[in-house]
């Protein structure tokens, strides 16, 4: 990891980087990162608060940032509820990486409009010659002198294939809407889907979800069969939630309510054997979100692996998922001790190269032609190889 003081080369603008209350009273972080070297990195970024007495720090890791390539990045605090809140400047580490830029292109013509109520449409293009999954589009609200928000597009994109043209719209916070004055730092991005672990039945309850709207606080009840989480929803169109569950029975059937009211939703399973539980979200809104119909326990131990990261695995050695999303598997294998190395083997010099057959080994361990053990030692090596930071 390296500090900001070190490469100055990346760099968060005081100018790009804004504190406020939504339209929902949530209080809500954008900024820009800048990346000017010639090569691609994963950036670290340290947010701290003074909320009165009070002093809140937050860490997160943003998406990988190809070679001179600015990308923006917004996350929502809700512990933060003084009148007053001071945010102090970010403090910014990064790690090296390999990543070419991004295939899609903004289409800088006629049809990037800015409208009258302060909400931007616009079309995308896909340059290359893969198929990109799950793009999504980021861009920067200004006003006449400063940053306002960071948006993104409200639509879901399942996919856009080579020479393939999709459209978007962006609306900003509804609170800062009359304010903006023009957009900037278009950039498309492969979108993540955001893992949580949470406490169920005295273990950990590994899930993942994917939406347009923002999810936290996720807990259990004691018994283990309603879980609950704070959702909100700034924008003033309806988005989308997708969550995906581990089977525990395999018979389970779900309910879901916002604000304890029932909602329409889809229960499916997938390929690999997990739950799906998707549902429309509503525009300008923040719920309680309560899905109950779990089995009480927690998913049988098949693996000591979480079937998420194998799954993140199979999807990677297709292309169907960028490298950043395969990396967070493996660095939260050594985040639960999972794998282990020795702090003397590790440096932080080291690059997040990948060779190629490690997408083969990927592809044999999703499809069990390896075993868990061999391919935890592949990964294992890498890291004494010094070619995968962690």
């Amino acid at each position: 990891m390296f500090s900001q003081s070190v490469f100055a080369e990346v760099f968060i603008p005081s100018q790009e980087y804004v504190g406020y209350y939504d339209h929902e009273g949530v209080y809500t972080v954008g900024g820009n990162v800048k990346n000017q070297n010639d090569f691609a990195l994963i950036p670290t970024i340290s947010i701290t608060v003074i909320d009165g007495k009070n002093t809140l720090t937050t860490t997160i890791t943003h998406v990988t940032i190809p070679p001179r390539t600015d990308i923006p990045f917004k996350i929502k605090l809700p512990e933060i509820t003084g009148d007053s809140p001071i945010l102090l400047e970010p403090k910014l580490k990064f790690a090296k990486t390999e990543k070419d830029p991004l295939s899609i292109m903004i289409l800088y013509d006629k049809t990037l409009i800015k409208h009258d109520d302060g909400h931007v449409t616009g079309r995308i293009i896909n340059n290359g010659n893969q198929t990109i999954f799950n793009p999504k589009v980021l861009a920067i609200a200004n006003g006449h002198e400063k940053m306002l928000d960071v948006v993104s597009n409200i639509e879901y994109i399942e996919k856009i294939e080579p020479g393939e043209i999709k459209e978007f719209s962006m609306y900003p916070d509804p609170s800062i809407t009359e304010d903006i004055f023009y957009y900037s730092c278009f950039a498309p991005v492969d979108s993540t889907v955001i893992p949580i672990s949470t406490k169920k039945n005295g273990g950990d309850f590994d899930f993942r979800y994917d939406s347009g709207a923002w999810y936290s606080a996720a807990k259990f009840n004691e018994e283990g069969t309603t879980l609950t989480m704070r959702g909100y929803n700034s924008y003033p169109l309806e988005t989308y939630a997708n969550f995906e569950f581990p089977q525990i029975s395999g018979k389970e059937k779900f309910n879901v309510t916002l604000n304890d009211k029932p909602v329409h939703f889809i229960q499916s399973i997938d390929d690999m054997g997990f739950w799906h539980v998707a549902f429309t979200v509503g525009p300008t809104s923040q719920d309680i979100l309560k899905i109950t119909g779990f089995e009480k326990g927690l998913p049988p131990i098949t693996s000591k692996i979480p079937q998420w990261i194998k799954t993140n695995a199979n999807w990677w050695s297709t292309d169907q998922i960028s490298d950043l999303e395969f990396l967070e598997g493996i660095a939260f294998l050594f985040e639960k001790g999972i794998i282990s190395v020795p702090s003397k083997e590790i440096t932080v010099q080291s690059n997040w190269k990948i060779p190629s057959w490690v997408k083969t080994a990927s592809l044999w361990w999703s499809e069990d032609k390896i075993s868990d053990d061999d391919y935890l030692n592949i990964i294992e090596n890498l890291v004494k190889r010094k070619i995968i930071l962690v």
